[in-house]
């Protein structure tokens, strides 16, 4: 088996007298999607913020592709190769396709000797990534205009854009329809071809089942198990993630 593109070991973060992981540990691989299931409060979202330099833990190591990292916030993460698209998607509604997929890091070029962005450019290059992701959408509409699952699709597009080696997602398919839902999955499945590593979040088990190769389930903060997708139940991940 290929090398873990991300290790994380024994990680431990406290706020306060609150200990909201103690000492977790896994692996993710490059064309892997690794889902992370558990109740509200199990410690999900505290996970991927320490992966994606949002908290930093007390305890333990984070290694991403062989070297240990400690990122002090969310933009090392992302110069390192990892993206995460949370359920808010962070998108600016009043821009176009083009300008999200470039937010926080657009081209400019020099029309009479001054500074302005170059948004043929910024439309040409989220033109070519969206059709590699086979997202067929106007890219000269705000984002404001599109639907949930067309939303999704650009804030995933950004993240391939920008070269992601691991991709963390957040209830992705959470506010979306069932068409939508399906086309969320298809672009999951898309990006595991082009060897991206996921880590996807969910409290829709029929989505982990469909998407994932693994699980990890976490219970107050604590692993709790990790299964193979072809060696467990809906019905065993449901008993780890409630401590049964």
């Amino acid at each position: 088996m290929s090398s873990p593109l991300l290790e994380v070991r024994g990680i431990t973060k406290r706020f306060g007298g609150v200990t909201a992981l103690s000492e977790v540990s896994f692996q993710v691989y490059p064309g892997e999607v690794l889902a992370l299931a558990g109740d509200n409060g199990a410690g999900k979202s505290t996970l991927i913020k320490c992966i994606s330099g949002v908290h930093q833990p007390e305890e333990g190591q984070i290694l991403f592709e062989g070297r240990e990292v400690r990122f002090h916030n969310p933009r090392e993460a992302r110069n390192a190769g990892i993206e995460t698209i949370y359920q808010d998607l962070a998108l600016a509604d009043n821009l176009d396709v083009g300008a999200n997929v470039f937010l926080g890091r657009e081209p400019m070029k020099r029309v009479l000797g001054l500074p302005v962005l170059d948004r043929a450019r910024m439309r040409v290059e989220a033109r070519a990534v969206l059709d590699t992701l086979d997202i067929h959408t106007a890219l000269n509409r705000p984002v404001s205009a599109l639907s949930g699952g067309q939303r999704q699709a650009v804030a995933i597009g950004r993240a391939v854009y920008w070269k992601a080696r691991l991709l963390i997602m957040d209830e992705p398919t959470a506010a979306l329809g069932v068409p939508e839902q399906r086309k969320v999955v298809e672009l999951i499945q898309r990006l595991k071809s082009q060897g991206v590593a996921i880590i996807f979040i969910s409290h829709n088990l029929g989505d982990i089942f469909a998407v994932s190769d693994r699980i990890l389930v976490l219970l107050r903060g604590k692993k709790a198990g990790e299964r193979r997708i072809g060696e467990t139940s809906g019905d065993e991940i449901v008993k780890l993630m409630v401590g049964g």
